[in-house]
């Protein structure tokens, strides 16, 4: 099983719209995923047509009432589950307050529920054993992010290619080195995907080419830390798109609502990208 959250602490980059596209492109590829939906907004859950809180228990049951993973899941389609988010979540850190171990409570969440313990692709995924698991982090830097970068193997970070968001990227990397060092040293930046991208525009290219150089340790400051030496910046561009902004509205993804857009096609070659990744061994399993 792998397991990605798909982090940034700005908003409006395009975290949410790649967490459920990705999941939902990997789903369709026949892989067994569980989208868990961190984010107090639950936009994630709204995206994927799952009411949140509607019925039985919601993230916020999961890592404050000590409910295990399965009793919140919510199957979408017979390759994929969410693990649905609630408002109630934005009181979370209040909730854990003088809690031991808080920070890791969805790992143990995770390392306890036996879909995500089996090894991935041993099995028809019919038979409900998690290939994946994309955790949508809410839009800060908080207990909740915390617990997402602790449970997985790997972050991917949405990027809008602006200038400002190369702030909120080196933040980002301040944070995943400080996880790798006192929480989860397994945990490593997969790569940077460029989210409303157009083209036309030389500040796009620019963006772009500063992160990769970067990236590749040829840019000022290099990559050095061991929990991102080995990022990348994806192929993939996901162009700018109003598909892709009008799909939540009716709870349903770029795939099912607009699958011969552009959006359906960028976050198709996304899943692939993310999928060879696994079969040459550059995302590892978590369990």
């Amino acid at each position: 099983m792998r397991a990605i959250a798909v982090a940034n602490q700005k908003g409006g980059v395009g975290k949410t719209t790649t967490s459920v596209n990705l999941a939902v492109a990997l789903s369709r590829a026949g892989r067994n995923v569980c989208l868990i939906d961190l984010d107090p907004q639950a936009h994630a859950t709204l995206h994927v047509g799952v009411v949140p809180g509607a019925d039985g228990p919601t993230a916020f049951d999961v890592l404050t009432a000590g409910q295990p993973l399965a009793a919140a899941c919510v199957p979408v389609t017979d390759t994929l589950s969410v693990v649905p988010a609630h408002i109630d979540l934005s009181a979370v850190e209040l909730a854990l307050a003088g809690t031991h171990g808080r920070e890791s409570i969805l790992r143990q969440r995770l390392a306890a529920d036996p879909r995500c313990r089996a090894e991935s692709g041993a099995d028809d995924p019919q038979a409900g054993r998690f290939d994946y698991v994309i955790v949508d982090c809410p839009p800060s830097l908080g207990l909740l992010s915390l617990n997402a970068m602790a449970a997985v193997g790997e972050v991917l970070l949405p990027l809008q290619p602006h200038f400002l968001a190369l702030h909120g990227f080196s933040k980002l990397l301040e944070t995943i080195e400080l996880v790798a060092d006192h929480v989860n040293p397994g945990l490593r930046l997969l790569g940077v995907v460029l989210c409303m991208y157009e083209a036309s525009t030389r500040l796009a290219g620019e963006i772009g080419r500063d992160v990769e150089s970067f990236l590749g340790g040829t840019g000022e400051g290099g990559a050095a830390h061991r929990a991102w030496r080995d990022a990348r910046l994806f192929q993939t561009r996901i162009r700018r798109n109003i598909r892709l902004a009008e799909a939540p509205s009716f709870g349903q993804s770029i795939f099912d609502y607009a699958p011969d857009s552009n959006g359906a096609e960028d976050y198709a070659a996304l899943s692939g990208e993310v999928d060879r990744a696994v079969a040459t061994g550059l995302i590892r399993r978590v369990a």
